[in-house]
């Protein structure tokens, strides 16, 4: 039986329309960043934590849009399926890798993306994130 791990996520947007993607300590994939809901919080309210936590992002959780829950593979944890609250994020703030973070990476919706991404990430956030920017193909 599968594991799920329950995350909140975050699609933020900066003003040139591109989206950030981030690198756990340790680990080969990106993905959006945010993490873990724990079990007395509001997925939007983890998501205003972690994005704090990990990117010294203060985030207004009544700005954070509600875009659907996704599930996929975990990229990072071997039989467990991330199921994923995603919000959309925009913000004008310069992000700093923190805590366990190692890398940030901006990335623009019409750009190929040549990095290993989480299976979340690749099958639905960036298909979902173009199709916001430019429209369905």
């Amino acid at each position: 039986m599968t594991q799920i791990i329950r995350i909140a996520a975050a699609l933020l947007i900066d003003p040139q329309g591109q989206t950030l993607l981030v690198r756990k300590r340790g680990t080969q994939a990106f993905m959006q960043p945010g993490g873990k809901i724990e079990a007395h919080e509001r997925p939007v309210d983890a998501l205003a934590r972690e994005l704090h936590e990990e990117l010294g992002l203060q985030i207004d959780p009544l700005q954070a849009g509600y875009l659907g829950s996704f599930s996929a593979p975990a990229a990072n944890e071997p039989g467990f399926e991330v199921q994923a609250e995603l919000f959309r994020v925009h913000t004008h703030a310069c992000v700093e890798p923190a805590a366990e973070i190692e890398e940030a990476v901006w990335v623009d919706a019409s750009a190929t993306v040549n990095l290993e991404l989480a299976p979340l990430t690749r099958d639905w956030i960036l298909p979902l994130y173009r199709t916001l920017t430019h429209g369905p193909a």
